[in-house]
């Protein structure tokens, strides 16, 4: 689940009848006998509508006969999992396919250092590097989260250099979770600090003098730091050499306590942004000058209607990028004494492709477009008079590295369905690239493989992008084995990416297919706000319809298809499978959002509430999420499901565990054929960021070992 600007928060009656209990006996579903669920007798009652929901004891993700029923599930699927014969190889050709060096895309620190991430290939977490000079001499490790703990469940998020180079703090997350813990090292002696935050939660360090900005939630009830509800989130400023219970509250918002607030200090001019969020689909905004200590907030937007990025502050000018009145996103400026939002200025008009990024190197602004689901780069005048194209490898994604203060250092990734990610150096007085590192994967040829984008119909007739991935020369023959994926919400975009475990799939065969369905933001703000709340039909209809044009083109059948997606796209599998579990062989939900009754009364699940609506808004979005929630539709009459493996973790605080539970009991206790339905729930583990290399690798060999047996598919042995 991406974090969203979102919120709209309700309270609905809930009846609940008996206690958990462990039934005495299993249940059963075809071949394979399952652990009986945890259950009571729980209805909900929503205008007036009641709602069983028996598996309600499984939110309850830390009591004994949860902890019981995760073990007995855990047994059963590795039992099967270890009986498919070419697990082991499988792990091994995916290790080997991770195992090559892998680098991020340089930034200069305002020390004056290079500095890059890299793993050799195998190490659990990417190791940061400086240098004085790009491409000379061994560069010096300068921060290794490896160390930090043994299994390499501690993930580091986040760097954040003071303006002068002096300290430098790490954001750090413990096995998954989207709790976060600040640290500060001397920049020069990389020497640890006693400065250390606590309880932070969606934030970075905003640094203003000898100190930073950052949000945090007041301290959990123990034992429920994962499941509870956050709310007041705040923003405190903490001065370095003080301990945290002295930092100063800076803002905070009472009266709505389910709002998000974000710090900002910006680069070029010292101006702090609060940017305020969680009720609409954008962010409000407010401003204080830092030159002038007695100069108080001034409100640049006021409400949450619109997306408001702030690129930098210069000679008194504020340039931001927002869809206010363009919903593919445009440029404007703002007075910093004046800055409300009547007063901004357009620099750059809406084009035809998205705006998602914008950057200053000198005096040039960086802009970065997506047209068809794939990036384009445009440089700009500051006056924003001069338009000029960035030429790119080819037709893929971008991130750019820049730096106002140093404009030749300009750096950018660029990576493709076929190509990992291959780091450049930009000229701007030529428009040249020069390959700084390009990845070598042993064993593989990606020249054997090519990718096609497609547009095809949905059920209104809307053409949807898709990209189709597969070896050259495959046989259009009806029987090709597809791997179909989609995310469709929170204005969240696929572009095209490199996987390394996807080689296994295309090695062997398989065609990996990528939709651009409603919901996400490949085409503006109309084309999420197509795919959400009454409208959210749409992206189930696009993911549907995405299987069907890979049948009717002649590329494969349902016997030959398998569908994928996490989080929100873990929602879409759930429910495209009740929709038509004709229409696929395999489905794999990934830590999706499978109640829709109740998810925003869980962490930050009512963050979520502008794109889905919730249970409480009103009768008829009630009977809208009702009649799609994944748990909620599972037929139970003999109708045959596909084979499905769902996969969540034990620390996952965004989409907590209780949706896959729930889920996975509902499907157990079904009628549903024969085909399995597993649960796999790792443990040290959240909803997928900063995942350790082992648990990657752990994941998608049992991932695609119960693709490839369900399909009756013995991979190749390598």
């Amino acid at each position: 689940m991406s974090f969203p600007h979102h919120l709209k928060v309700a309270v609905m009656s809930t009846i609940t009848v008996g206690a958990a209990s462990l039934a005495s006996c299993s249940q059963s579903s075809g071949k394979l006998s399952y652990p009986a669920a945890p259950s009571d007798e729980t209805v909900d009652t929503y205008f007036g509508m009641e709602v069983a929901d028996p598996y309600r004891p499984l939110e309850n993700d830390t009591s004994a006969v949860t902890a019981e029923w995760v073990k007995a599930e855990n047994a059963v699927t590795e039992k099967y999992l270890s009986a498919i014969p070419f697990r082991d190889s499988l792990r091994r050709r995916l290790t080997d396919l991770n195992n090559y060096v892998k680098e991020g895309t340089p930034w200069r620190g305002n020390d004056g250092m290079f500095y890059f991430s890299r793993n050799d290939g195998l190490k659990n977490q990417s190791v940061i590097y400086r240098t004085a000079k790009l491409g000379e001499g061994e560069p010096e490790v300068f921060l290794d989260p490896n160390t930090l703990s043994d299994d390499g469940t501690v993930a580091l998020t986040g760097l954040f250099q003071s303006k002068d180079g002096k300290y430098t703090a790490y954001t750090i997350s413990r096995s998954g979770s989207d709790w976060s813990e600040i640290y500060v090292i001397d920049t020069k002696s990389k020497q640890l600090l006693d400065d250390h935050i606590e309880w932070a939660k969606f934030t970075g360090a905003a640094w203003d003098g000898d100190g930073f900005y950052y949000s945090a939630y007041p301290r959990p009830e123990a034992g429920k730091e994962f499941s509870n509800a956050n709310e007041n989130h705040q923003v405190y400023y903490h001065a370095m050499g003080t301990p945290q219970s002295s930092d100063r509250l800076v803002y905070e918002d009472k009266a709505h306590p389910l709002h998000f607030h974000t710090a900002e200090v910006s680069e070029s001019q010292p101006a702090l942004f609060i940017h305020e969020s969680g009720e609409g689909v954008g962010n409000s905004v407010k401003v204080r000058d830092l030159t002038d200590k007695s100069n108080s907030w001034k409100i640049m937007e006021s409400t949450q209607d619109y997306e408001h990025g702030i690129i930098d502050v210069i000679d008194g000018k504020i340039y931001i990028l927002t869809s206010f009145g363009a919903p593919r996103n445009r440029i404007m400026v703002a007075d910093l004494a004046n800055p409300a939002r009547e007063n901004w200025r357009e620099l750059i008009p809406e084009q035809k492709g998205v705006l998602k990024g914008a950057q200053f190197s000198g005096d040039k602004l960086y802009l970065t477009y997506e047209r068809d689901a794939a990036d384009h780069v445009m440089i700009a005048s500051i006056d924003g008079k001069e338009m000029k194209e960035f030429e790119l490898p080819g037709f893929g994604s971008v991130g750019l590295s820049t730096d106002r203060k140093h404009p030749g250092d300009v750096f950018y990734t660029f990576t493709s369905f076929t190509s990992p990610a291959t780091i450049y150096a930009y000229n701007p007085e030529n428009g040249e690239s020069t390959v700084l590192f390009r990845p070598e994967i042993k064993d593989v040829n990606l020249d054997d493989y090519v990718t096609e984008q497609v547009f095809y119909p949905s059920a209104d007739s809307t053409m949807i992008p898709m990209f189709i991935t597969y070896k050259k020369g495959l046989e259009r023959n009806g029987k090709n084995p597809v791997y179909l994926y989609g995310y469709g919400g929170f204005n969240v975009s696929l572009t095209p990416g490199f996987s390394p475990n996807r080689l296994v799939w295309l090695e062997n065969g398989g065609i990996y297919a990528q939709a651009n369905l409603r919901g996400g933001s490949e085409y503006g703000e109309e084309w999420h706000q197509a795919g959400t709340k009454m409208n959210k039909l749409n992206v189930f209809n696009d993911f549907i319809a995405a299987a069907e044009y890979m049948i009717n083109q002649g590329w494969t059948s349902p016997d030959n298809l398998v569908i994928e997606g996490g989080s929100n796209g873990g929602l879409l599998v759930g429910a495209v499978t009740n929709m038509r579990p004709d229409l696929f062989k395999v489905a794999i939900p990934r830590v999706g959002v499978m109640d829709m009754m109740r998810y925003h009364l869980f962490t930050i699940g009512w963050n979520w509430a502008p794109d889905y609506g919730t249970s409480a808004d009103s009768p008829e979005m009630a009977k809208y999420l009702l009649d799609y929630s994944p748990a909620h539709n599972i037929k139970n009459d003999g109708t045959p499901y596909p084979a499905i493996l769902v996969t969540t973790a034990d620390h996952d605080d965004r989409v907590v565990p209780a949706h896959s539970f729930k889920y996975a009991a509902a499907l157990q206790a079904a009628d549903t054929g024969d085909a399995p339905k597993l649960i796999r729930i790792d443990s040290k583990a959240g909803h997928g960021s900063g995942k350790p290399m082992t648990k990657v690798i752990d994941e998608y060999t049992d991932i695609y070992s119960f693709i490839f047996h369900n399909l009756g598919i013995e991979p190749a042995k390598k």
